[in-house]
């Protein structure tokens, strides 16, 4: 075989080889195992809910609970939804399903009652835990109307024609509700049998089993959930807290949300693998929240999207908070402004904040930066494979290209899910049968096998750190009895990095306003899809053989309302 000698005709393929053998235990093994050996040490600070609970005190408290869903007659395998934003109950619901087997489903606390009752019954949820509210958003009104049996029901023996599967529902906080169960008197159903059962059932588990499910949009209809494995986020949210030098002496502020693999993986099973501190701010991100606890809790570490990181930058009383104790933290979730990351080094003293990229298919991270990378480094690339992962750059025919060519990203490993739930045909086409799950975005690898990402293959748009694909805001849109058609693109947003534009066309005869069509979506989808952008048009640029050409409609956009490119890292 010839030699190649220059470095730059490598093939766009590295692996990320590592002497730390990944972790064989189950979720509920590793945090057994991390009770006991920090037992009288932080866990978990709950700033706004004024809990602190060391690790011995979780652990109580989670195996009152998984007792407790055993008692309610759950059992390995069925599936337990979670809608609340950032709180303890969360935490506590993630570690007490681990434990026994139980499928935890994320729900997006910006979700509606028609996105709600789809995710509900694509997994065939059993159990429903769930916030009262959030901000102006009625959890409880939402699900009654989606669930009015509840209003007659006896707790666990819900029988509802919208929601057949679901038997169980769980609010948060001390007021009654008819048909519902109060979340702390779930430990309180257990018996002495159950609490003995917990450690039994835990003993079955395997650490390929599925233990947690999230909801991911797809580019043709509804969201596809993915099925993730103990040990496919249990070792991510190790080898995560590995890149940002992780000890049980950190205290990590986690701002994002749990609901995200960003929150639940990076964050929380980070912190259990190292035996390090999660504090939460706030129940949804307020930057003064974080500023605070930072200072308050003398924390190491901050997550966040880049949006977050802006929003505390500018907020008015930056400047009053000592945040010398910040050293690390991770920035991800959508591109990375260049001058942002130059700001949290120099002005929140994370002089090790490190980038990583993922996806929740792949548990979530594939690539990171190091801490000790180079600023150029930190700020131009999503840095380098993690260990015990492969990634490789494709051209169209799914051939390798040499470094410094533009291609699809693709990874392979312990960290990639096992498919989508039921959904084969989805699943064959996201992961190749030699295992490699294709991203969808486009990356070049430099010749130090650091990886730059210049673009997506799809149409996803990232808006402040979330992950939205038009088709599916499109299709909600058809439902308009006033329009024919609709395409919706990302354009770019100063504050977001990226935003929505809708172009509408409107039945003939009909009359429609953009505040009609944002009215028409409130409510029913998430706020962060309703397009901040619509344009009437009589017709869309396509192609000779009828393809509609997104890239012309975000070229016209940019030009009729004079935005402006973001310059990214």
């Amino acid at each position: 075989m010839t030699e190649i000698k220059n470095q730059a005709a490598q093939p766009s393929y590295d692996h990320g080889a590592s002497s730390t053998r990944l972790i064989g235990d189950t979720i509920g093994q590793a945090f057994d195992k991390t009770v006991t050996t920090y037992a009288t040490q932080d866990a978990l600070v709950v700033v706004d809910q004024g809990i602190r609970w060391t690790w011995q005190e979780l652990g109580a408290r989670v195996r009152a609970l998984a007792a407790g869903f055993l008692a309610l007659g759950l059992e390995p395998g069925d599936r337990v939804g979670i809608w609340a934003p950032n709180c303890s109950e969360w935490v506590l619901t993630q570690f007490a399903t681990a434990k026994v087997g139980l499928v935890l489903v994320n729900i997006n606390p910006a979700y509606r009652r028609a996105e709600l009752a789809y995710a509900l019954n694509k997994v065939g949820c059993k159990a429903l835990v769930l916030a009262p509210a959030l901000k102006s958003t009625d959890y409880l009104a939402i699900l009654n109307d989606l669930a009015p049996e509840l209003s007659s029901a006896k707790p666990g023996m819900l029988q509802c024609r919208a929601l057949p599967e679901l038997k169980h529902v769980i609010r948060l906080g001390t007021p009654q509700t008819p048909g519902m169960f109060n979340f702390d008197d779930i430990s309180a159903l257990a018996q002495p049998e159950d609490v003995v059962r917990v450690e039994a059932t835990g003993a079955q588990l395997q650490f390929d089993d599925i233990i947690n499910i999230q909801f991911t949009s797809g580019t043709t209809g509804q969201p596809k959930g993915a099925c993730l494995t103990h040990q496919n986020i249990l070792n991510n949210g190790y080898f995560v807290a590995e890149a940002i030098k992780l000890t049980d002496q950190d205290r990590l502020c986690i701002p994002v949300p749990l609901y995200h693999c960003f929150g639940m993986v990076m964050g929380n099973l980070g912190c259990l693998t190292h035996g390090a501190t999660m504090v939460y701010p706030s129940a949804a991100f307020d930057p003064l929240a974080v500023l605070k606890a930072v200072q308050e809790e003398q924390c190491t570490a901050l997550y966040g999207v880049p949006t977050m990181f802006i929003a505390e930058l500018e907020h008015p009383d930056f400047t009053k908070f000592d945040l010398r104790s910040l050293r690390t933290g991770i920035m991800a979730g959508s591109p990375c402004p260049v001058e942002v990351m130059k700001r949290v080094q120099a002005d929140m003293n994370m002089t090790e904040v490190t980038i990583a990229y993922g996806m929740t298919e792949t548990s979530p991270v594939s690539l990171q930066s190091a801490t000790d990378d180079p600023l150029e480094r930190r700020v131009s690339t999503v840095g380098r494979v993690q260990p015990h992962v492969e990634i490789k750059v494709v051209d169209t025919d799914g051939r390798v290209v040499r470094r410094g060519v533009t291609g699809e990203l693709c990874t392979r490993g312990y960290s990639v899910m096992l498919g989508y739930w039921n959904d084969e045909e989805k699943t064959r086409e996201a992961v190749d049968a030699a295992g490699w799950m294709h991203t969808g975005d486009l990356a070049v690898m430099d010749d130090q096998g650091y990886v730059n990402i210049v673009g997506r293959l799809k149409d996803m748009v990232i808006r402040g750190g979330e992950n939205i694909y038009p088709r599916e805001i499109e299709e909600f849109l058809y439902s308009h009895p006033h329009i024919q058609d609709v395409q919706v693109i990302g354009v770019p947003d100063e504050k977001y990095g990226e935003e929505l534009c809708a172009w509408v066309k409107v039945r003939e005869g009909q009359v429609i306003t953009a505040d009609d069509v944002r009215a028409f979506c409130k409510g029913q989808i998430a706020h962060y899809k309703v397009p901040r952008h619509i344009r009437f048009v009589d017709e869309f640029p396509m192609t000779i053989t009828g393809k509609i050409q997104k890239y012309i409609m975000r070229q016209q956009t940019i030009e009729a309302l004079a935005l402006t490119e973001q310059k990214t890292a």
